[in-house]
């Protein structure tokens, strides 16, 4: 493919809206982490629905990537690990599968890479209860725990702020099991968790009196221990 088709991708859909998202979808995976506001649509067709699908003509969109919003974009795609750039991109190859219009993007911490997804649908990426994310996010670090086993950090999924709720029910949580086991004097075993989401209840317990916690199994099954002291 030349420099020029790679900027320029072409899609149809039922509606320019679906053509516009599908043709900027295939841009996001050529240049990961482009500027969205930076690519210019030329509609081609508006398309026609048809009477009972007679006549139906999909609408047809071309999508332009300027060159100097390509060159920024890979710029910031060189300074990620090859983890993180492999973590957005399956992010953003789940996210596209099930249909969520989100922005994709990924960042390195110390301890963590966190790929934030936002967008109007994200809720649909959350799913009931944060079952949907935590699956996505449950299968990230299961593909690092292999592919980066020596190297590899902790992946977390991010979507319009849940891990932060997700940390404030931890912490509830935490303190609740604390309760019951400093009542009973017997150990209680916490659902399994990333490291991420272990350490939040590690630390929030460590000055609580009359308890300890310790961390057991094995990875991505790992899972926090709560002890009588």
């Amino acid at each position: 493919m030349s420099a020029a088709a790679d900027l320029t991708a072409e899609a149809t859909g039922e509606t320019v809206g679906e053509a516009k998202w599908a043709a900027l979808r295939e841009l996001e995976r050529r240049h990961p982490g482009l500027d969205k506001a930076a690519v210019e649509f030329e509609i081609v067709a508006e398309g026609e629905r048809g009477i009972l699908g007679v006549g139906y003509e999909p609408a047809r969109v071309v999508a332009h990537l300027p060159a100097e919003a390509a060159e920024s974009a890979a710029a910031s795609a060189g300074d990620e690990s090859d983890q993180s750039v492999e973590a957005r991109a399956l992010v953003a190859r789940i996210v596209e599968t099930i249909g969520v219009d989100a922005d994709v993007v990924a960042r390195e911490e110390a301890e963590a890479i966190v790929v934030t997804c936002s967008g109007p649908d994200v809720g649909l990426l959350i799913g009931r209860h944060g079952q949907t994310i935590d699956a996505i996010q449950y299968l990230l670090n299961a593909v690092a725990w292999r592919a980066h086993r020596d190297e590899r950090k902790e992946v977390v999924v991010d979507a319009a702020g849940y891990r932060a709720r997700r940390r404030a029910t931890l912490e509830t949580l935490a303190v609740r099991v604390a309760d019951r086991v400093r009542d009973s004097g017997e150990r209680e075993e916490l659902e399994p968790m990333t490291a991420v989401e272990r350490k939040v209840v590690h630390l929030h317990l460590k000055d609580v009196a009359g308890v300890g916690t310790t961390s057991e199994g094995t990875e991505p099954n790992r899972y926090v221990v709560v002890t009588p002291e």
